[in-house]
């Protein structure tokens, strides 16, 4: 058992001026600066609380609803790529309501999202006041009171981030706010002289801030080591302004940036073996990592407090795992028991049949990607010894083992078949097609620090901030943005013979660059990010406008998954509508056992759905509106 603490664990606080009320982020208690902020230990604490608020209000939960990841749900959520699920239309809101575009200003994942990343920033600037040479060059500052502020950095600088890519030119917050200061949009005529005056200029400031940190940055020893991927390192600083100036639509100034990473030798894909285990607690910071939010148990913080403040499942992704995870009462058998332990899924989230089966015709029946990214419900409820349940290792295929048992034979005809699979009664799985998503649900292991066992309010592996196939693609698009698309397949061909896909590019186009990038970091926070890039660089290739018009009827044709041993299309009226599309496993009712129909309850409620222009930026919460006359609203909201 590990007996390193969760990263800052920290209790004490720091007070805000009157200013922060313009942010709407809440005051903390008192300690003096005259008492504070002078020595190294001084430095690491303060730097533990910003790496504290980063974790819990960029990443986690310390300001949002209780159970849920605003920053998840903003990032992943609105991608064609992914389905609103649950028990039927209204369950998990949070993620519903920004799927199909349907919220008007200020949904939960919104509201908590923003201000967690301004108090996220409250805590860097404060590093940054007291230890950078730039607010003090007359200082004697160490070495590690310089690597403090240089972490703090970057770690603003990520915040920055998804603040200029779901807001556009919020407002510029570089210090420590006083009260005569003027809270407002960056491209605002009140903002001060250096703030950004546009998106791009958000996007350059963000990346000129990384390479300003690089000097001061420690550096990983090499892909081994472990412990260079739970800090800001160089190396991930070079990666973020590589990634901020792809953004900003700089590709030469990106492809340098990204070309340090690479040329580092810090970084390695792990095998296509390894694969599954990026997304679990084996995978923690293993050589394909470039930086992650390190959770580690501490017995003694308690699970939910710790002397007054929040215990190490409050710094966990302890509920995702049933958010994510299929509807586990929706089956006869819980279909994923032998994976999970006793996990109980939500099924908040599904895949489209679309993209399922454009990476299941990709990368083939054989693939590792394919395999840890999501299964066929036929897959999920034979398993590999029938009625039992899904084993641990997925080295299974439906196609490859199960062909003529399963296709050719009648489902009469198959002893005890009726025993698993989806229930009579509950007009299928509400946002779920024939794929299931795999990737991001527990497995038992992950639970192996607090005692070997997995419990429903366990979940310890890290939360991926960036990791190396990323780079990778990235630097691979913009190598053909630079007119090198020969050198690009290289790294292509890397991220696909990894992936044991069946798909072996020969060359290299833009196109080619979107599809493997949409395939290999399915629901980790680039789809939607990317589709808005696109559009603002201009792009007009096939992969751009298909994807833009899925997400123009997002919430118009949601899928429900059915099992015809329990009820058929004719036994469910919603199923009977015209535009109801019942679309068959297999092509035909007769060689299939599953079916989807399509609804579009929201639509029917009364809502406008589905993505339009002004989706490019998110609307500002409106509580923050309502406390800061300066700060206006985007346009369309």
């Amino acid at each position: 058992m590990k007996k390193i603490y969760l990263i800052a664990l920290l209790g004490a606080a720091f007070g805000f001026t009157a200013c922060e009320d313009k942010l709407d982020i809440p005051q903390k208690a008192v300690l003096t600066t005259e008492t504070f902020y002078k020595t190294d230990n001084d430095a690491q604490q303060a730097l533990a609380a910003a790496y504290e608020q980063f974790q819990c209000n960029t990443m986690g939960r310390a300001m949002g609803p209780g159970i849920y990841t605003p920053a998840r749900v903003l990032a992943n959520h609105p991608g064609d790529d992914v389905c609103y699920g649950g028990e039927y239309y209204g369950d998990h809101e949070f993620g519903g309501s920004v799927n199909e575009f349907r919220f008007k200003h200020t949904p939960e994942a919104i509201d908590y999202h923003y201000k967690g990343l301004y108090l996220s920033i409250y805590n860097d600037n404060l590093v940054l006041q007291y230890f950078s040479k730039e607010m003090n060059p007359d200082a004697e500052l160490t070495p590690y009171m310089l690597q403090a502020a240089a972490e703090a950095r970057v770690l603003r600088a990520c915040n920055y981030f998804l603040l200029a890519c779901y807001w556009g030119t919020p407002p510029f917050v570089d210090h420590v706010l006083s009260s005569s200061d003027i809270v407002c949009n960056s491209d605002s005529e009140l903002a001060p002289e250096n703030a950004p005056k546009s998106q791009k200029d958000y996007f350059i400031w963000i990346a000129e801030e990384c390479e300003k940190a690089v000097e001061d940055l420690t550096e990983r020893t090499d892909p081994t080591d472990k412990e260079g991927t739970y800090r800001i390192t160089k190396g991930f600083a070079n990666a973020m302004a590589g990634k901020a100036y792809l953004f900003a639509g700089e590709f030469g100034k990106a492809e340098t940036a990204f070309k340090k990473v690479i040329d580092s030798g810090k970084y390695e894909l792990v095998s296509g073996d390894d694969f599954m285990d990026l997304f679990h607690i084996q995978g923690d910071g293993c050589p394909e990592k470039i930086f992650e939010v390190n959770v580690r148990y501490n017995a003694a913080a308690g699970e939910w407090s710790s002397g007054g403040g929040m215990g190490w499942n409050s710094h966990s992704t302890w509920m995702e795992p049933n958010c994510f995870q299929i509807r586990s009462d929706k089956f006869k058998v819980t279909p994923l028991a032998k994976y999970t332990g006793d996990v109980v899924g939500w099924g908040s989230i599904g895949i489209p049949e679309w993209f399922g089966n454009a990476l299941y015709e990709n990368d083939g029946d054989d693939s590792k990607r394919l395999k840890a990214t999501m299964v066929r419900i036929s897959d999920l409820i034979y398993g590999t010894t029938g009625i039992d349940a899904i084993d641990n290792s997925f080295t299974f295929s439906y196609r490859d083992k199960k062909t003529k048992e399963t296709i050719f034979v009648p489902v009469e005809e198959r002893p005890n078949w009726d025993m698993i699979g989806i229930k009579a009664g509950r007009k299928g799985h509400y946002g779920q097609s024939f794929w299931v998503p795999i990737k991001h649900v527990i497995r038992a292991g992950d639970a192996e620090e607090a005692g070997g066992t997995y419990s429903s309010v366990h979940r310890l592996n890290n939360i991926i901030i960036m990791r190396y196939a990323e780079v990778l693609l990235d630097y691979a698009e913009c190598l053909v943005r630079n007119g090198k698309a020969s050198e690009a397949l290289k790294y292509i061909n890397d991220i696909q013979q990894r992936a044991g896909s069946k798909t072996i590019s020969s060359s290299v186009d833009l196109e080619t660059v979107k599809k493997e990038k949409a395939f290999e970091m399915w629901f980790e926070s680039c789809r939607y990010q990317d589709i808005m890039r696109y559009l603002r660089y201009g792009d007009n290739d096939t992969f751009t406008q298909e994807s833009l018009d899925r997400l123009k009827v997002q919430g118009k044709h949601i899928p429900h998954l059915c099992d015809k041993l329990s009820e058929m299309p004719a036994d469910i009226p919603e199923a009977q509508t015209a535009d109801a599309d019942v679309v068959w496993e297999n092509g035909d009712e007769a060689s299939s056992r599953f079916f989807i129909f399509h609804t579009h309850e929201a639509q029917d409620a009364g809502f406008t759905v589905g993505w339009q222009d002004k989706h490019k930026l998110f609307p500002y919460p409106q509580t923050v509106l309502d406390n800061n006359p300066n700060l206006k609203q985007n346009e369309g909201w």
